[in-house]
């Protein structure tokens, strides 16, 4: 296919007005993203590190709660099933996912676990250290089966599943063989963003969104090449080749940074599509605003080059934000 494809922007504003009819499920690891602003001016005395001088704090919902809160800011109707713990962080989480308009009524309390949480301090809008409270282990089998249960009810008014994958222990192997076999019932479409280091069998995906390093990790091919067109880079095509046919997919969506995306699907030819963002101050929860906009897309009745594409420009929106950031309908339209 020749990269002549574009987005309308009335095609674009008939994909949201069909969006606002539908509802996506969310389910994988939900976190809670703390932000704490401040400047600096002194490295301290006492160790070779900044001052911060703190100004001001904010909280947004993050892991596949961001990608929930993204499809809410396009006006689609999401509903949030996950495992979090009994704690402030969980309370916090529930408040924020409530303000979003996010169905949280599915979350599964359990006392054992930690809610995720990640504090970054930034400073003079650069990032200068992350911390991370957490529990990595895997949920409880019981717990597994609650949420595909939870799910399973959902599918009566739904076409579509994200599954966001952080490392984190809720999506196991267990629990990912569930929603297949429940979306392969239904017939809906499940979407992944997959992290190589936590290996699951991905097999029988309608998509999943890995970036450059991820696709080559997952295929166990070795990055040592790099093209500017990435249709000429054959390392990278032999990579998509190949997951597309290990994986069964339907779409590998293959994001490539300053390089745009690599939509590929059985049977077509790859499809570049440029990057659109004009400046990028933070990419933190791009990742959740693509894999969230694309399924938007594909439930509203979207091609996959038009979902892509729609995602693409989401992506530029969000990277030209501080923080975890969400697009607005109006945002994403006037972008096209």
């Amino acid at each position: 296919m020749a990269d002549t494809k574009k987005l309308t922007r009335q095609s674009a504003r008939r994909i949201l007005t069909a969006a606002a009819r539908h509802t996506v499920l969310v389910t994988g690891d939900a976190m809670l993203d703390q932000f704490i602003w401040g400047n600096v001016d002194r490295i301290s005395p006492e160790a070779p590190v900044p001052v911060v001088q703190f100004k001001r704090e904010s909280f947004m919902a993050g892991g596949a709660a961001n990608v929930a809160r993204n499809l809410t800011a396009l006006g689609c109707g999401a509903r949030m099933h996950s495992v979090i713990g009994r704690d402030d962080a969980a309370k916090k989480l529930r408040t924020l996912l409530k303000a979003d308009k996010v169905d949280c009524q599915p979350l599964i309390t359990d006392a054992d676990r930690q809610t995720s949480c990640k504090t970054r301090i930034i400073a003079q809008r650069q990032q200068v250290v992350r911390v991370d409270r957490e529990t990595r282990t895997d949920i409880m089998p019981r717990l597994a089966k609650r949420l595909a249960k939870s799910i399973d009810t959902g599918l009566a008014k739904s076409n579509a599943i994200v599954i966001g994958d952080y490392g984190k222990g809720v999506i196991t192997q267990e629990y990912l063989d569930e929603l297949k076999a429940l979306g392969q019932r239904h017939g809906v479409w499940l979407s992944l963003d997959p992290k190589p280091v936590h290996s699951l069998n991905l097999r029988g995906l309608s998509l999943i969104t890995p970036n450059r390093k991820e696709a080559f990790e997952l295929a166990g091919i070795d990055d040592n090449t790099y093209h500017a067109q990435p249709l000429k880079d054959q390392n990278l095509m032999r990579v998509a080749k190949q997951l597309l046919a290990d994986l069964e997919l339907e779409v590998l969506l293959i994001t490539l940074g300053d390089l745009g995306m690599l939509v590929c699907q059985p049977g077509s030819k790859p499809f570049h599509i440029p990057t659109l963002a004009r400046e990028v101050f933070d990419v933190s929860g791009a990742g959740d605003t693509v894999i969230g906009t694309y399924t938007l897309a594909v439930a509203a009745g979207a091609d996959p080059i038009e979902a892509a594409m729609l995602a693409n420009h989401a992506a530029g929106v969000v990277v030209g934000k501080l923080g975890t950031a969400t697009v607005t309908p109006k945002e994403l339209l006037a972008s096209i």
